[in-house]
Formats: structure tokens, sequence, C-alpha cells
């Protein structure tokens, strides 16, 4: 059982650090949107590209636009840390569970 165990850890700390790199790229797309960036900068490219499927998702569920501000990157972020402390933390204690003892 030590094997599905590490293979466990592993994947709740590969999905830890991708969530965290997601959640600095969603930071990095709403520092961006208070400038008037060059759409034809290819990092101003990515950022959109990686981001607006996830933030669209929730503007179009969600009023999210309250006095010319977009509350869709916070809510976003929110969802984030909540997978990171639901998910990940329980991948985590159930390898540590059914690992050698």
């Amino acid at each position: 059982m030590f094997i599905l165990a590490n293979f466990l850890t592993a994947v709740a700390k590969i999905l830890d650090i991708g969530l965290t790199i997601y959640m600095w790229i969603i930071i990095g797309r709403a520092i961006i949107s208070w400038v008037n960036p060059d759409p034809y900068n290819a990092i101003v490219r990515f950022l959109y590209a990686t981001t607006e499927p996830v933030l669209y998702s929730i503007r179009r569920r969600l009023p999210t636009n309250f006095g010319g501000f977009d509350f869709s990157p916070v809510i976003v972020i929110l969802a984030i840390i909540f997978f990171q402390t639901f998910v990940v933390d329980s991948l985590i204690q159930f390898a540590g569970r059914i690992g050698p003892r």
C-alpha cells in the first residue's frame, strides 16, 4: 500500500503546485487589467488565453461586476484556496492513513 500512498502524495503535491501557479496567473491578469496593456504582447496574450475561459464562465453565471470592479478573479482565487485546502489536504491525509505505519 505504500506505493499507492506515495502516488497519492505526489498527485496532491503536483495539484497544489498547479493550483498555486494558476492563482498567480490570475493575480497577474488582474494586475494587468488595471492598465491598458498592449493586446499583441505575448505575455498579455498568454494571461488572457489561460484565464479568460474560467473568468468568462464565472462572469456568465454570477453578476460579478459591481461599480466597475470585476470580482471574478477574487471568486476564482477563493475557489483555488478551497480546492487546495479541501482536495489537496484530503489526499495527503488519506495517503498518510493508507501508508506504512
